[in-house]
């Protein structure tokens, strides 16, 4: 490759990842207008509850998990109030998870996105009981007519989410890793525990874009892996920025994973191989979406996004 040709497809790459983010905050922003939408606030005594769930969903974050719902949907031609319902019930769970996982019994974590965690900036007792309503309200939104005119792709879309989300999912990966503090994890046993955690919502998350779309058996597949991949390469960079990123890039504490003597893939590869690994599960996710064509390009920026972002 010669230096023209490097350098247009450095453009070109570079282009591509500002029209990614602009996607993304996009849709972000359509999506905290369905929450919104969807967790008015009220008066009486559910008032503080509902203040906490806002306060837990709302006003922050990347949006991945929605933003794979919408932009998996859209592949199928999907209308966007469905995939909009869908991706803000995704990231509800997801909320639910972070204000359980910042509480002192679990990861013990005062910030969140640059601010006080659910936690810090209600109580513990509110912040659990939002969590719980976050939770059953990300199912409530799935079962509801509104997001499906189809009773079996809403039947589809929970079960998804209850097994991505519950023992042999997220909660699962979530008690693995705390029985793994302080002690030293084989490199397959760290890829199990966040295949759990943290990979199994992502790769619910592309999941459910297909589900929406009615894809066939084959394509399903092929998307779930997508996602797989994506939520392993994810955490992988997880690890790296942990070790390596400050609390004001990451908007949370920093280094937490070293000081609770966690195993990760750093502990285990180091920062490069760790970077290396990442890039090789990335090139494996976007080889499941080679039969889209052009119009998963930015599923294959996603990809590269997960890998290089600083928070």
């Amino acid at each position: 490759m010669n230096q023209t040709t490097a350098t247009a497809s450095q453009t070109d790459g570079t282009d591509r990842m500002v029209r990614l983010r602009a996607s993304m905050a996009a849709r972000a922003t359509a999506i905290e207008h369905m929450i919104d939408r969807l967790l008015p606030r009220v008066e009486g005594g559910e008032a503080r509850l509902i203040d906490a769930m806002r306060y837990a969903t709302l006003g922050g974050g990347k949006r991945l998990r929605g933003y794979l719902v919408a932009e998996v949907a859209s592949l199928f031609k999907v209308a966007a109030e469905g995939a909009d319902r869908v991706a803000a019930s995704v990231e509800m769970l997801h909320a639910y998870s972070l204000v359980h996982d910042d509480l002192p019994a679990m990861d013990d974590d005062d910030l969140r996105r640059g601010q006080p965690s659910t936690h810090r900036k209600f109580d513990e007792a509110t912040a659990i009981l939002a969590g719980d309503a976050l939770q059953t309200m990300a199912f409530d939104i799935l079962a509801n007519p509104l997001t499906h005119d189809s009773a079996d792709v809403r039947i589809n879309l929970v079960r998804a989410l209850a097994d991505a989300s519950g023992a042999a999912g997220m909660v699962g990966g979530q008690m693995i890793d705390m029985e793994g503090e302080g002690r030293a994890l084989s490199l397959e046993e760290v890829a199990r525990l966040h295949a759990l955690k943290t990979g199994c919502l992502i790769r619910y998350s592309a999941e459910a874009g297909a589900i929406l779309g009615q894809a066939s058996d084959d394509v399903r597949k092929r998307i779930s892996a997508y996602g797989r991949d994506l939520g392993a390469a994810f955490q992988i960079a997880d690890d790296v920025l942990d070790a390596t990123a400050s609390a004001e890039e990451l908007g949370k504490t920093a280094g937490k994973d070293e000081a609770a003597g966690k195993s990760t893939y750093v502990a285990l590869l180091g920062v490069d191989g760790a970077a290396r690994e990442a890039k090789r599960v990335a090139e494996q996710a976007e080889s499941h979406i080679d039969i889209f064509g052009p119009e998963a390009d930015r599923l294959r920026d996603l990809v590269r996004y997960v890998v290089e972002r600083r928070n």
